[in-house]
């Protein structure tokens, strides 16, 4: 799911490269306001679950816009994360998968949830946000194309 999470990644990447500053960061009636506040919100989220799962820790703050104002700063800061969890996610075993992971929200909320639960999850959050994100990219002439599951599979083949 990892692999595909990526690929799907990389295709909406590759098309917010053809859109201009102005649309890059226009608002826009999505959950997150504009195309790069989607983009910013997929990676923030990868990258705190990634760090309660992994590390152990609970940060009270996720990244923002203003943290990652350029496409080529948030691709910089993508490809740092993308390695880390792929790293992370190399080392776990079955029986890593099963345990639960105790962490505090943003909100201050404690919570535990099973490891696989959390991994899942990153996954479909970064579909429903990335499926936003591909809306606009189509609504400024620029789609990502398919991001289907089974183009990805089709594709491996």
């Amino acid at each position: 799911m990892y692999e595909y999470n990526y690929w799907a990644k990389a295709r909406v990447l590759d098309a917010a490269d053809r859109v201009s500053e102005a649309q890059f960061s226009a608002q826009a009636g999505t959950s997150q306001a504009s195309l790069r506040g989607s983009l910013v919100h997929i990676l923030a989220a990868e990258r705190i679950w990634r760090q309660r799962c992994q590390e152990g820790i609970s940060p009270a703050a996720v990244l923002s816009e203003a943290d990652l104002p350029t496409l080529a700063a948030l691709r910089d800061a993508w490809h740092v994360e993308e390695q880390a969890m792929r790293a992370y996610l190399a080392g776990l075993t079955d029986k890593n998968l099963l345990r639960g992971v105790q962490y505090v929200t943003t909100r201050g909320v404690p919570r535990e949830n099973t490891l696989w639960h959390l991994l899942a999850h990153v996954v479909n959050h970064g579909t429903q946000h990335r499926s936003e994100a591909a809306v606009l990219l189509t609504e400024y002439g620029q789609s990502p194309g398919d991001l289907d599951l089974i183009v990805f599979l089709r594709e491996q083949a």
